[in-house]
């Protein structure tokens, strides 16, 4: 089982490789949940990624899953249309911002 600070590590190192110079403006928080559960927020600001574990308040949207299932997304291994239709991916806020965001980590 992943710890969430490795998680964290992981999110930053792909978030390093993303380019995000389409990108206005994005704030995303993740919720995980289970036994190594946490939150932390990715934001596209200036056309600069940044990975934080803390609550981002002003957010287009909150995502929520499994560690195992957000980890499956990270390795394109888990479709995140199917995964919401079947609720193992829950969206609070706008959906089109949640689709933005798992585009962006692929």
């Amino acid at each position: 089982m992943m710890k969430f600070d490795e998680l964290l590590a992981k999110v930053r190192a792909i978030a390093e490789k993303t380019d995000v110079s389409a990108t206005d403006f994005l704030a995303v928080q993740i919720n995980i949940t289970g036994k190594e559960s946490g939150v932390f927020y990715v934001e596209v600001k200036d056309h600069r990624i940044s990975v934080e574990p803390y609550e981002y308040y002003d957010r287009n949207c909150a995502i929520t899953m499994s560690m195992t299932d957000f980890n499956k997304l990270l390795d394109g291994k888990l479709d995140p249309i199917p995964a919401f239709t079947v609720g193992k991916l829950k969206v609070d806020g706008d959906l089109g911002k949640a689709l933005e965001f798992s585009k962006l980590l692929k």
